[in-house]
């Protein structure tokens, strides 16, 4: 297990932080406009996607329409239509990196982290959960940034496995990045592909861990401890880094630590009502927010005027 050095936040990092508080933006602005939303989650993992996309992966220009387009039906041979969300990162190189996120419900971040890196229109957030789009609330495939579906929580990581593996036999160079939540720890298939990546060696993929502490029944440790995380992780064979998830410099640095064998587990504890302390009221219960009366809805909506739209963040 090792934590990051103290790092000095270099030039790079003043634009992550202004496309993390516009990931926060943009989604507490949905989430007024719709009364609901996934809104912890992007208080959590803002810095963490605006780092993976604007300074730790190597991806290509994205290939995919900037307004996505409508859902093209299920994949099979008589639709040349199909195409996935993976097309937001570019084209599939074998120097490019590739990137999956698994938590699914993470999607309205996502869409709002593609769109602050340049890769998606922010128009595309009008069809978010719309009939017939492909601007999922819960990503699919065919979701911009989604490449594959990752069904239950957990599953992700082992077909990203599959791609590392697969990627090492054609000697192709691009790392294989997967973003996961923690809750994801309490899934006996996650322990199961750890012990899999160490023992094939794949130390070209790299995950990134939104340590938040909270899942949908309330805090993890009420729920099924998953600590000490680090200790476990590497009790399997993996390589255990603990970051701060709201430093770019340090959530960026692990990925420049030389391979060594281990697949890499960036574990970046992060605070659920970073930049929004107007959730801090709705402890334990952060997972979803749907407002319980007009009242709190106004509240926010007066808060987001003064703190958000005015063009000033909280960080």
């Amino acid at each position: 297990m090792g934590r990051t050095p103290q790092t000095v936040s270099p030039p790079w990092a003043v634009d992550v932080r202004r496309a993390a508080w516009g990931i926060r933006r943009r989604v507490m602005e949905h989430t007024i406009a719709n009364n609901g939303g996934y809104l912890s989650q992007a208080c959590c993992a803002a810095e963490i996607l605006a780092t993976l996309y604007l300074k730790t992966m190597r991806l290509g220009p994205s290939i995919a329409p900037m307004i996505p387009p409508a859902f093209p039906g299920v994949p099979g041979p008589g639709n040349s239509d199909y195409v996935t969300g993976g097309l937001y990162h570019g084209e599939a190189a074998p120097d490019r990196d590739r990137f999956y996120l698994s938590p699914a419900h993470y999607a309205l971040v996502l869409y709002a982290a593609l769109i602050e890196a340049g890769r998606m229109a922010p128009e595309g957030l009008a069809q978010f959960n719309q009939d017939g789009s492909t601007v999922e609330m819960i990503g699919a495939e065919h979701s911009p940034g989604f490449s594959m579906m990752g069904g239950a929580l957990a599953q992700t990581l082992s077909q990203a496995a599959g791609v590392a593996l697969a990627r090492r036999l054609k000697g192709e160079r691009g790392r294989v990045w997967v973003f996961l939540s923690d809750g994801e720890f309490q899934e006996g298939q996650t322990w199961e592909t750890i012990a899999a990546l160490a023992f094939y060696k794949l130390d070209r993929l790299g995950v990134y861990v939104d340590v938040n502490g909270q899942q949908c029944d309330g805090e993890t440790e009420d729920v099924m401890t998953t600590e000490p995380l680090d200790k476990r992780i590497e009790s399997f064979g993996g390589r255990a880094v603990i970051v701060d998830g709201h430093d770019p410099a340090a959530i960026n640095a692990p990925a420049d630590l030389h391979p060594d064998g281990r697949p890499l587990f960036v574990l970046c504890r992060t605070d659920p009502c970073r930049g929004i302390p107007l959730l801090n009221e709705r402890r334990p219960r952060l997972h979803y927010v749907r407002f319980t009366s007009p009242a709190e809805r106004e509240v926010y909506r007066v808060w987001y005027q003064e703190h958000m739209a005015a063009g000033r963040g909280e960080d």
